[in-house]
């Protein structure tokens, strides 16, 4: 199948050429089709597999089709998303397709001035994307009127539940017409997705193009066991013995990255680090050093590295293993994209081990294991808990148990000791900001 055989109009098809594409994924193939027919659809997938641009293409045509709002310009579309990364890049795939059609579109995200926001949304826009916490700034601010919408898409709407997003989500949903087309894309099905896909969307389509959790098979995966205080050692040592010139490697906590980032430049590897506690500009900076390869690592937490798609990027280490299975396969999804094979790395300490069955059980999948000369664990070392879900382990305290299927509620996966500091599992604060609106998300 072509993209010519979608339907889609002339100046789309031009744009999409114009990408060097001909060719849709099995998911564009099966969710354009449905949503220029104005179903509501439900679509899972695993990432690399082409879904923001499942979305971004008919609903362009869909905006080219429909007649045109007399008056000011509203909000037609909005695509929330979880973080400021995935935002910009969805707003990047809506330039990149629109670029021959009349409309305008604008990304909302926290970490920058809210002011510039302001100002676009008043000259009018048609698409806006952006994420939940800012875009109730501009709500509460009365900047963002969203009753014209017409077209609500959730993108990576597993990843906004983990998040803590839920809520925000529901007031948004709140002040949106009834009358609406609602596209749901997520790589797993959780419990709670599914509840939430039962309340928005319509007489939805299902559409699955893989096993919900399976990795991709272009992924080669390899664990190599080593104790814990010996990882940065091993992971400085795999990076300059295989020449790896682009590796991005997951932290479960935000402290844990910057560490890491710290150590291996003292190795004499370039690196940075990517997290939450990151302005926006920092953020784009290293992502943006870590493209061009000027920086070889990059350090990121679990949320963070959500929406960071690198054109042929080999490798992914797990530099800590997650303590809730289905980020393992949003990780290693970094990887093997767009047809591209890729190799994902896991550095396991005894204190893990727990971890990766669970991911094993996850995933259907049993991980090689391969031991690396002079990293053999040592025998006599007992496993410890590892402390709030991602802490240091040695020091005690904490629950080891890790988390599997659904992510309950927007705590998922948190420790007492979080919840009393209001962090999720991450990490990452849960809390409403004291700060001003222009630095949430």
């Amino acid at each position: 199948m072509k993209f010519t055989e979608l339907g889609l109009n002339e100046h789309i098809l031009r744009a999409i050429k114009d990408q060097g594409y001909d060719t849709p994924t099995p998911i564009q193939a099966q969710a354009i089709p449905l949503v220029l027919e104005g179903k509501d659809v439900l679509a899972g997938a695993q990432t690399g597999t082409g879904k923001t641009a499942g979305f971004t293409l008919p609903l362009l045509q869909r905006l080219s089709s429909s007649a045109k709002p007399k008056g000011k310009r509203p909000v037609r579309a909005l695509v929330l998303t979880p973080t400021r990364e995935l935002a910009s890049q969805v707003a990047q795939s809506v330039r990149d397709y629109g670029k021959y059609l009349p409309f305008k579109s604008t990304v909302i995200f926290g970490g920058v001035s809210i002011n510039p926001q302001i100002h676009t949304l008043k000259n009018g826009v048609d698409i806006v994307i952006g994420t939940p916490g800012r875009l109730l700034d501009l709500m509460n601010q009365r900047a963002l009127d969203l009753r014209g919408v017409e077209y609500l898409i959730l993108d990576e709407a597993d990843r906004m539940l983990d998040m803590g997003f839920i809520h925000d989500i529901k007031k948004i949903l709140k002040v949106l017409p009834a009358k609406r087309q609602n596209l749901l894309f997520s790589a797993t099905f959780s419990n709670e997705i599914k509840k939430l896909a039962d309340s928005l969307l319509n007489s939805p389509t299902l559409i699955e193009v893989a096993r919900t959790n399976a990795t991709s098979s272009a992924i080669e995966q390899i664990v190599y066991p080593v104790d814990k205080i010996r990882k940065r050692e091993m992971l400085s040592h795999l990076i300059k013995e295989n020449n790896w010139q682009q590796v991005l490697v997951f932290t479960r906590t935000k402290h844990g990255a910057n560490r890491l980032s710290e150590q291996l430049g003292k190795d004499g590897i370039t690196s940075a680090a990517i997290h939450g506690n990151k302005s926006q500009n920092a953020r784009t900076k290293a992502l943006s050093q870590f493209k061009d390869g000027s920086v070889r690592v990059l350090v990121a937490t679990d949320i963070a590295a959500r929406g960071i798609d690198i054109d042929q990027l080999s490798q992914v280490v797990n530099y800590e293993l997650p303590n809730i299975s289905e980020d393992y396969v949003h990780r290693i999804g970094r990887t093997g994209r767009a047809g591209n094979t890729g190799q994902a790395v896991s550095l396991v300490c005894i204190d893990e081990h727990e971890y990766l069955r669970n991911i094993e059980s996850l995933t259907k999948n049993k991980i090689p294991q391969v031991q690396i000369k002079g990293f053999t664990p040592d025998p006599t070392i007992k496993a410890e808990p590892i402390q709030n879900g991602g802490g240091r382990g040695r020091r005690g305290g904490g629950s080891s148990k890790p988390r599997t299927g659904s992510r309950g509620n927007s705590g998922g996966g948190r420790s007492n000791a979080q919840r009393k500091r209001g962090e999720n599992a991450n990490g990452n604060s849960t809390r409403k900001p004291r700060a001003r609106a222009s630095h949430r998300d």
